[in-house]
């Protein structure tokens, strides 16, 4: 028979990507915390697949261990490229335990479909850096080589334009062009006066830092910080728990 205090809603991991930067890692403890408060009842463990420890498969070993026979993995990325595709099954293998664990979707565009939390956090975040009022936007994210993963944060800036009103184009901070200061002075150029930079990342970094300084060189008039533990975001993390539990 299982103890009693594991008979109810399965654990919940968060695996983020990791980063050398101490502020990520902070990053994502705040956002479990956040993620325990809105999953009342679910253990809520954070990860990491790089650079900070523990890694997902060392916290699925010590749930297993524990007694527990399913678990809840979500991925804390914003498209579904390499590292949900590539090293989060490979993470879940290597555990090497019997475990049910259920992989959410990745909190970016789902099946095509951007959730209104993803989008009222950006605003929200573009609000709380005086950018709320400007006549365009540039959403900058970390980049990838996969095209599939591209088109959805183009889908991101497409419906965060639309919500806004405003021109939105994407800019990325590595391995696919535009970058942020070429996309900030195209819209200038076309007559933006007041142009805003959206952040899509979960976690401050060397990414955004760069993404601060090239956009302010650009003349941006504001750019937003990472999404981190925004309530928004804590919430969307539960979505995709429920929606992968139901």
């Amino acid at each position: 028979m299982r103890p009693a205090h594991l008979t109810g809603a399965p654990p919940v991991v968060l695996v983020a990507h990791g980063s050398r930067d101490p502020r990520a890692a902070e990053a994502t403890r705040a956002l479990a915390r956040a993620v325990a408060t809105a999953c009342p009842g679910r253990p809520v463990r954070p990860s990491w697949l790089d650079h900070t420890d523990p890694g997902p498969a060392g916290v699925l070993r010590d749930l297993a261990a524990d007694g527990h026979s399913r678990v809840v993995l979500v991925p804390l990325l914003l498209t579904a490229a390499y590292h949900r595709k590539v090293d989060i099954p490979a993470a879940v293998a290597s555990a090497g335990v019997d475990l049910d664990v259920r992989v959410t979707e990745v909190l970016g565009p789902s099946d095509g479909v951007v959730d209104g939390r993803l989008l009222a956090a950006l605003r929200r975040r573009l609000g709380e850096a005086a950018g709320a009022d400007a006549d365009a936007v540039v959403l900058a994210a970390a980049g990838t080589r996969d095209p599939g993963a591209r088109a959805s944060v183009g889908r991101v800036a497409a419906a965060l334009g639309a919500g806004l009103g405003v021109p939105c184009r994407v800019s990325y901070a590595s391995a696919a062009p535009p970058e942020v200061g070429g996309a900030v002075t195209r819209l200038r150029a076309a007559g933006a006066r007041r142009v805003a930079v959206a952040a899509y990342f979960l976690a401050p970094g060397r990414f955004h830092d760069g993404v601060r300084a090239a956009a302010r060189s650009a003349g941006a008039v504001a750019v937003a910080e990472p999404l981190t533990d925004l309530p928004e975001l804590a919430d969307l993390v539960r979505r995709r728990v429920t929606a992968a539990t139901d």
